[in-house]
């Protein structure tokens, strides 16, 4: 992932999340990347349970600002898509 891709993590709205945390996102993007759309629900929920298990997790204001940045400058189908991701992840964590 170049540096454009990664920018951001510095964004102002993310600043007062754990570093750490962060750069656990970046190596999740990074290895997300290179897999296929049908390999990456499967792929986040296992980094989901072991980043529990591993004591880091990220609560619901920290998740909803990181999906908030993430989503700037996509498309209204991308962003859509992105928003059918996030009700579908919190049926599952119920």
């Amino acid at each position: 992932m170049d540096q454009h891709n990664s920018s951001w993590m510095t964004h102002p709205a993310l600043k007062n999340i754990d570093s750490e945390k962060l750069q656990t996102l970046l190596s999740l993007a990074q290895q997300g990347q290179k897999m296929s759309k049908k390999e990456l629900l499967p792929f986040l929920m296992a980094a989901a349970s072991k980043s529990k298990s591993e004591g880091t997790s990220f609560d619901t204001q920290e998740t909803d600002l990181i999906i908030q940045v993430l989503k700037q400058g996509t498309s209204l189908e991308e962003s859509s898509k992105i928003d059918r991701l996030c009700s579908l992840m919190r049926t599952l964590r119920r």
